[in-house]
């Protein structure tokens, strides 16, 4: 007979909005173990499985740590109850997790006092998933201890009916009946309990013993400060949802989310497991990028085409060459880049993949007896994808082809390991190589987004951003296989400029905050890239100054909005990586460089 073995949550902290779906572990009648479904609309051998969910409350209300998720709180701010700062950001879990929070808590008052003195109502927030922050006179000042603070669960439950009592004051409420369940607000500080058992499908009556297991207690989702869109052109403006636009402009996001196949805990043991575990951070990474409304999206290590595919996005993705492997589990690494089908069309694809270039390179200039070698130290499995688009207008493509309105995006993830520095700069070289010849047969502009694992200064920046390689560059020391020389082929005619360079030609006070954070001598961004054993930026957005007009930029992080004793990946933020985000209008062609 169908028998449960056992049963497992993948992490045992369920997180509100993030789906729970246990392993189930069956035994079939022929005695091998399975972990497939058995449904009712599918029975095995006159059997099914029957799941239920339940919301376990006590009389004893419980509020968790804002700082702390899975801490049950001790503390609670009186100045954000008094300037209607949203409750659960009020609640610490000890003195200490106030204190050293008080720097990036302290934001919270200010906004809710500015969104006053400003706007006289509550502050609107960019992006829909960030809406935490509330109205009324602050005091920052003011904390005291609230060990008896209450949340509510106001809403009726889903299945009213199916009510157990229990023993010591608590009750069970049924709030699901499949395998996987979405924790509400409503269960906020409540255990959950999982119960699966076998039913005889004829007669729909359960047989042996339910197989049960119990959460912790269900915890908010962390949410981040918001980053808002900051105007470096004057043309900009805001629309009714509060995001710069103007006639003609588009967005673009370029985004490394951490594949889960290197999301070790080994390597990232400052995240706490939940916020580290695969489940979390691809909701919450999907919601910070939904949340963005990018019309274009590129995105390195991992792909989210169904998800995406329904908030009205395209998806094109280049896999890496080879396969990355963890716990035996397949995964895959390369480059996504979507669009949205209703401002963009499809009209071509190019992938690089930098292994046959590789095999090319080798072929043509290496000696037979360093072939292996050379092949050895080039072939990293890093590729590139190239995506011509096409606008459209009022979401139908243009009738002209004279008045067509191309567009070039091309997305990369350029090698990882610092001591190929002449892989890096000769993988950069290859792909401007190949925009150059599609440039060359059209005059299209051109944005150039990824991860390019190369710190500002790098050869490879250099190469990007000033179209040439200084002979005297140090990187061009670290060349065995001699495939940079002469030094003056390192060049291009692409007139390619970073995007987050803006914020430094930008003149007015009200930029000095955004200039702090960038690196006075680059222009770039101090990083995009935060972990224990590194802090800088290897992100960039790169577009062809001849055609393109910034207008607004993602506004940056600092180490305030980071806390100070934060690295990335962390329960707000879910990869190691901020995303960029440009606006761009296109502009009337001037020479080229």
């Amino acid at each position: 007979m169908l028998s449960v073995l056992r049963v497992h949550l993948p992490s045992d902290i369920p997180i509100v909005g993030c789906e729970l779906t246990p392993y189930v572990l069956l035994r079939r009648p022929d005695k091998t173990v399975t972990t497939d479904d058995v449904s009712e609309t599918n029975p095995l051998d006159g059997h099914f499985l029957r799941y239920k969910w339940y919301r376990v409350q006590s009389d004893k209300k419980v509020a968790v740590c804002s700082i702390h998720p899975s801490e049950q709180a001790t503390l609670q701010c009186l100045g954000c109850v008094k300037a209607k700062i949203p409750v659960a950001k009020s609640y610490h879990c000890t003195s200490k997790c106030f204190s050293d929070a008080w720097q990036h808590h302290r934001v919270l008052h200010d906004r809710a006092a500015s969104a006053v003195n400003e706007n006289g109502n509550e502050e609107e927030e960019l992006f829909g998933r960030f809406n935490n922050s509330g109205s009324g006179s602050s005091n920052t000042g003011l904390t005291a201890s609230a060990s008896s603070a209450s949340l509510t669960n106001g809403s009726t439950p889903l299945y009213p009916a199916a009510v157990t009592q229990r023993s010591g004051g608590e009750t069970w409420f049924e709030v699901g009946r499949s395998k996987t369940y979405t924790p509400t607000a409503d269960d906020i500080g409540h255990v959950l309990k999982f119960e699966c058992v076998v039913v005889d499908a004829e007669t729909k009556v359960p047989v042996g013993h339910a197989s049960t297991l119990l959460t912790s207690r269900v915890i908010p989702a962390p949410s981040p400060s918001p980053r808002r869109m900051i105007p470096v052109d004057a043309m900009g403006h805001l629309d009714a949802d509060g995001r710069i636009t103007s006639s003609g402009s588009f967005t673009v996001l370029s985004y490394n989310i951490l594949s889960d196949a290197y999301a070790s805990s080994d390597l990232y043991n400052y995240c706490p497991s939940w916020a580290l575990s695969w489940p979390y951070r691809r909701q919450n990474l999907l919601r910070e990028i939904v949340g963005y409304r990018a019309d274009i999206i590129c995105l390195q290590e991992e792909f989210f085409s169904p998800e995406l595919d329904k908030h009205g996005y395209y998806g094109l993705y280049k896999r890496k060459t080879n396969e990355v492997y963890n716990d035996s589990n397949n995964k895959i690494d390369g480059c996504a880049t979507f669009f949205r089908r209703d401002r963009f069309s499809h009209v071509k694809k190019y992938e690089v993949e930098f292994n046959k270039a590789a095999q090319s390179l080798t072929d043509a200039m290496i000696p037979t007896t360093q072939k292996k070698t050379a092949l050895n130290r080039l072939v990293k499995d890093n590729v590139a994808l190239i995506v011509v688009l096409e606008a459209k207008v009022n979401n139908q493509p243009v009738d002209n082809p004279g008045k067509r309105q191309l567009l070039c995006v091309a997305n990369t993830h350029v090698n990882v390991q610092q001591d190929l520095k002449d892989v890096k700069l000769w993988q950069v070289h290859t792909l401007l190589k190949g925009l150059e010849k599609i440039a060359a047969s059209a005059d299209i502009p051109m944005l150039v987004c990824g991860d390019f694992n190369s710190v500002p200064g790098s050869a490879p920046h250099a190469l990007l951003a000033m179209g040439k390689v200084d002979p005297s560059h140090p990187d061009l020391a670290v060349d065995p296989l001699t495939i940079l020389r002469p030094h003056s082929k390192l060049v291009h005619q692409l007139p390619l400029v970073s995007a987050y360079s803006s914020f430094g030609r930008t003149m007015g006070l009200g930029y000095d905050q955004h200039k702090r954070r960038l690196d006075s001598t680059t222009n770039e961004p101090l990083f995009t890239n935060v972990t224990r054993d590194f802090i800088g930026t290897l992100d960039y957005i790169f577009y062809t100054a001849d055609s393109l007009v910034v207008e607004s930029l993602l506004e940056l992080l600092d180490e305030e909005s980071l806390r100070k004793d934060t690295a990335l990946p962390s329960p707000e933020w879910s990869s190691d990586h901020i995303a960029l985000l440009a606006e761009f209008r296109c502009c009337k062609n001037r020479s080229r460089r």
